[in-house]
């Protein structure tokens, strides 16, 4: 390892060791390590903001519009009540049962999140969330984690649900119908389980008194909504900005685009100015993306990736079973502390390399032929789930989990790391065992 990689490798950890500890805020943990890989010229400006063709992958800035696209969208929506009025709705409709409420919002994530951007979904469902808690005076934090975790679940079930399916796809040559074919059996069948254990372990834990359940219960959700007319706009654009997030691929668009042009259009039509719209945008949670971004672009740029990869090589001895898992359990711990798109850009010529190392002779067309159709298609399979699972590891694995936190911690219910880390570390755990014998057993023995 050069010098360069070594002292990439040591600011991250430190920086994971204050994010960790809580000793500062993770947003300014965050920056503070980008601010030093760029004076350290760890990585120049240019790479860092852009990337470069087949290497370092630079900060993301689709997904960093996409969230103040729909940040503003959200923002301009709640001022409706259309929130307190879903929260109060579903709260109902449950019999003003939390643990009920709690999984048909997980279902309803996980779904979403299979067609949507998941932090799109995440942006929608933690408003509703959040004030169904504050309605029954009940923790609202196992809530807020629990539906993450469904969303970066159901996210992983499509190409288009997690951006690391979108780029190996593309690598691949995999077809919208591979991923329902081997990706979605295995995601609902920990999903399913997901969802029970969360309902056997969560039940007693967020009932609330009787009471509560019947002054809830007669309350009037029509009073919520506050502005009808801003109400119809909100529908209307959240419409047309959901209808393009399904459809950008035929339009030729980017998601952040889609959600840029909404969230124009909205404060087009809303009668206030933008001032307050835009005070309560997420600028923290966006500040400590563009950190991270940063920073693994210097861990890319100085081949640390890269040489997590080369280890797997030599320790698995050539050997497709045990590459195929060593892929999915590096993709799984790594993914869980590392932005996953970067990871995934990293891995994914080290799986083509690999590939043909185990076939020297193949041309470059049967060699893309040889992974799609042999055994060797498991090395890709392995990386999509291990970079969709290890999303759930810890609080700042993904963006939907940041997003999340940052909502939370502006009303007043905080996830720490350590609190987010009792729910993931076991869940991904279970899941990427799981996961190793779903592989084994359908594509290895």
């Amino acid at each position: 390892m050069t010098t360069a990689a070594l002292a990439a490798s040591v600011i991250f950890l430190l920086v994971f060791a204050l994010i960790t500890t809580e000793r500062t805020h993770k947003a300014t943990a965050a920056l503070v390590g980008a601010a030093l890989v760029l004076v350290l010229r760890l990585v120049d400006q240019h790479t860092a903001f852009h990337g470069e063709p087949g290497g370092a992958a630079g900060v993301d800035w689709n997904t960093i519009f996409l969230l103040v696209g729909t940040m503003i969208i959200v923002n301009v929506t709640k001022r409706t009540g259309v929130f307190q009025w879903a929260a109060i709705r579903a709260a109902k409709l449950v019999r003003g049962r939390p643990a009920s409420l709690l999984v048909a919002l997980c279902v309803v994530a996980a779904v979403l999140s299979a067609f949507l951007n998941n932090v799109t979904t995440i942006m929608l469902i933690a408003p509703v969330t959040i004030l169904f808690c504050d309605v029954l005076e009940t923790d609202a934090v196992p809530f807020l984690i629990c539906t993450v975790i469904a969303s970066n679940l159901g996210g992983g079930a499509t190409l288009i649900g997690h951006p690391p399916n979108i780029m190996i796809g593309s690598a691949a040559g995999f077809s919208f119908t591979d991923f329902l074919r081997v990706d979605l059996p295995f995601i609902a069948v920990v999903l399913t389980l997901f969802l029970l254990a969360t309902w056997l372990f969560l039940r007693r834990t967020v009932q609330v008194p009787e009471a509560d359940r019947l002054r809830l219960l007669a309350l009037d959700e029509s009073t919520a909504i506050t502005d009808r007319p801003l109400l119809h706009r909100c529908v209307i654009v959240m419409g047309l900005t959901l209808a393009g997030f399904v459809a950008h691929g035929w339009l030729g668009l980017e998601p952040a685009t889609i959600a840029l042009a909404g969230a124009a259009l909205l404060l087009l039509l809303h009668r206030e100015g933008p001032e307050e719209v835009l005070r309560e945008v997420e600028w923290p949670t966006l500040l400590f993306f563009i950190g991270v971004f940063i920073m693994v672009s210097a861990l890319v740029k100085n081949g640390v990736m890269q040489l997590l990869g080369h280890g797997l090589f030599l320790a698995s001895h050539g050997s497709v079973p045990a590459l195929t898992l060593g892929t999915l359990w590096l993709s799984g711990g790594v993914c869980g502390v590392v932005e996953p798109v970067s990871f995934t850009a990293a891995m994914i010529p080290l799986v083509q390399s690999v590939a043909h190392s185990l076939h020297p002779a193949a041309s470059p067309a049967e060699l893309a032929g040889l992974m799609r159709t042999t055994n060797l298609q498991a090395l890709w399979w392995a990386l999509s789930l291990g970079a969709n699972l290890g999303a759930n590891l810890t609080l700042i694995a993904a963006a939907t989990n940041v997003v999340a936190a940052g909502i939370g911690e502006r009303t007043g219910h905080r996830i720490t790391f350590r609190r987010f880390l009792r729910y993931g570390l076991p869940l991904t755990l279970v899941n990427l065992v799981l996961a190793s014998v779903y592989l084994w057993v359908r594509f290895l023995r």
